[in-house]
């Protein structure tokens, strides 16, 4: 027995706005649970060795620091009493230059605090220009 009739049968339809709202329930779930690791970058500019003759400036003081922490002003011994003391003996050999260039020349073999010490004195000092001599390497 058959109560319909064959031409009123009715077709299957999917409805897509309760598939939509389930995705957008999930895409909101994910994007409020997940996390984002920013990590923290430093921008160096390393130096580069090269083998060409250093260029001569009347704006740069050279300091140099040795093997066992000892320090020099443009080639004059200078004993290191602290960053603040340091930086007034930078003030003094910069005379009545602004913005000199502080060029350090450590050994390999120098502790790294004694370089930390030079940056440290030169910033007190308001010198921000701060560069270092390498050695071109043997071959």
């Amino acid at each position: 027995m058959r109560f319909r009739p064959r031409a009123f049968r009715e077709e299957p339809e999917i409805n897509f706005i309760p598939l939509i709202d389930v995705l957008l329930v999930i895409l909101i779930f994910l994007m409020v649970t997940t996390t984002y690791s920013r990590f923290a970058e430093l921008q160096i500019n390393l130096p580069t060795a090269d083998a060409s003759k250093q260029q001569e400036s009347r704006d740069q003081i050279d300091i140099a620091v040795d093997a066992q922490g000892r320090y020099s002003i443009n080639h004059t011994p200078v004993t290191f009493g602290g960053a603040t003391a340091f930086s007034e003996a930078l003030r003094r050999a910069a005379g009545d230059t602004k913005d000199p260039v502080i060029v350090i020349s450590a050994d390999a073999n120098s502790p790294h605090q004694s370089v930390i010490n030079v940056m440290e004195a030169a910033r007190i000092a308001g010198y921000g220009r701060i560069t270092f001599t390498t050695q071109a390497g043997t071959k």
